[in-house]
């Protein structure tokens, strides 16, 4: 256990090193073979740019844009720069945020709070939209409905109208869903919303970089931004594929009007008055200030060889999966994911043995009539690896099929199927930590984890992933 309050202070060098050896434990970040969570463009120097642009302004406070001015023209820059991108014109404006889902957050609240008089306000979203969508419902009060797909993964306009009432005030559309990667009908689902009266906002945050370049290069891909009609908002999040440093995003409006409901004030005590745009008072600039490094340093055309480089890889990553026997390709790879299912092979134990090769993938659940899936997030460093990726499949599905399926513990199976949230308790989750080999937190082979989270029902797949973080954020473990 680390000691962040010595008695004595520790060295500079002695501190350094043992937060190096702490990282040494992590996923690599860089080298093209993790496959989620981080966005690698492979792009010498940048890292070192990003870095001490962060440094100038890592003390900079983001809760008085009138006491840093800096940072007020770098926000007003990174709108300005995502709006262009997304269509906007002169009257488009927008807010920089800690990332997608405190952009989904604020787009909700914006909706909510333009219309007061609506007593139990309504969000309507595709059964493949973002998480976040659910928890800003959660959190604003909002009730979610979800609409489910189409056979082709999208969204379904007709099935959208139909669940608007009076009490929506948002509906929501994906450029692209996170978990298949393809894009929603956007124009038809603003068209219904512009019918509605109601608003409609396209998250981006996964492709809005790299969506617009890739149209570029010859992409059949629908239109999505402000120059569709309806569009009221859009969130864009810069630390995907802008290549910045966590954690920047940006919500766009298409007017003020529509961005006024967004901030909170507060006169209504003996402080200062509090007047945010976003979620968050007090804010580094040092994540801005990076971002803003990264987006000059790079600029158009840099983007544009960066969303080539991926979007190669992803055609090589897609010819792999169709040309291995086992796995076949779930979705249409036509944005920067490659999402995979089974044809004959345990996609739990697949995702360990490639893991064990050097290739760090994101399973996916069971979700209604959608069978498991593994989900790739591709980024231009994956170009220089992805040679390399077809035969470790191929070597990965040969090992699966030795292994064979999972066969958990008939006690286990049985918990999945008769487990009520409710009765999820820290003694419980210790209890099936330690049978799964996790009752330290070494995080090891998932196969079994994972095959029993997909047994389980949403909601108590839920608790257990919330009773093991829990276990896992203890001091004291």
């Amino acid at each position: 256990m680390i000691d962040a309050l010595p008695a004595t202070g520790v060295p500079a060098e002695q501190v350094l090193t043992e937060l190096r050896e702490l990282r040494a434990a992590d996923l690599p970040t860089h080298g093209g073979r993790l496959f989620a969570y981080v966005y690698d463009p492979a792009v010498d120097g940048l890292d070192g740019l990003a870095h001490a642009a962060y440094a100038i302004s890592a003390h900079v406070n983001g809760l008085d844009p009138t006491a840093f001015p800096s940072l007020l023209a770098m926000e007003n820059a990174l709108v300005g720069a995502a709006a262009r991108l997304l269509g906007g014109d002169g009257a488009t404006v927008g807010s920089v945020t800690g990332g997608g889902t405190e952009s989904l957050l604020l787009a909700v609240k914006a909706a909510r709070d333009s219309r007061p008089e609506v007593t139990a306000p309504r969000l309507v979203v595709p059964s493949t939209a973002h998480a976040a969508f659910a928890k800003a419902a959660h959190y604003l009060r909002v009730a979610l409905d979800v609409v489910p797909v189409g056979p082709d993964l999208r969204a379904d306009p007709a099935a959208t109208a139909a669940a608007i009432r009076p009490e929506t005030v948002l509906v929501a559309a994906s450029a692209p869903s996170y978990a298949h990667g393809v894009v929603d009908p956007v124009p038809e689902i603003a068209a219904v919303c512009v019918e509605r009266d109601v608003r409609c906002h396209v998250d981006a945050c996964f492709g809005g970089w790299v969506l617009p370049y890739l149209r570029r290069l010859g992409a059949d891909l629908p239109a999505f931004d402000f120059a569709v009609p309806g569009v009221t908002s859009i969130s864009v999040d810069l630390h995907k594929y802008a290549y910045a440093p966590k954690g920047v995003s940006v919500l766009l409006h298409r007017d003020e009007a529509l961005r006024l409901p967004q901030y909170f004030a507060y006169a209504g005590w003996p402080g200062y008055t509090m007047v945010n745009p976003v979620i968050s008072s007090t804010r580094s600039g040092g994540p801005i200030a990076a971002a803003l490094a990264v987006l000059r340093h790079l600029g158009d055309a840099g983007y544009l060889a960066l969303a080539e480089q991926t979007r190669s890889a992803v055609r090589a990553l897609a010819d792999a999966v169709e040309a291995t026997d086992g796995v076949r390709l779930f979705a249409p790879p036509e944005t920067t994911v490659v999402c995979l299912a089974s044809d004959g092979v345990d996609l739990f134990v697949l995702a360990d043995e490639l893991a064990a090769r050097g290739w760090h993938t994101q399973p996916q659940m069971a979700y209604a009539d959608l069978p498991p899936t593994i989900h790739l997030t591709v980024t231009a460093a994956v170009g220089a690896t992805v040679a390399e990726f077809a035969p470790a499949l191929a070597d990965a599905v040969a090992a699966t099929r030795a292994r064979g399926p999972v066969q958990l513990p008939p006690p286990l199976l049985a918990a999945a199927a008769t487990l009520t949230p409710e009765q999820v308790d820290p003694e419980l989750i210790a209890g099936l930590a330690a049978t799964l080999g996790l009752a330290d937190g070494a995080l090891g082979p998932m196969a079994a984890v994972n095959t029993l989270l997909n047994a389980a029902p949403p909601a108590l797949r839920e608790a257990l992933l919330a009773g093991f973080l829990s276990l896992l954020q203890r001091p004291g473990r």
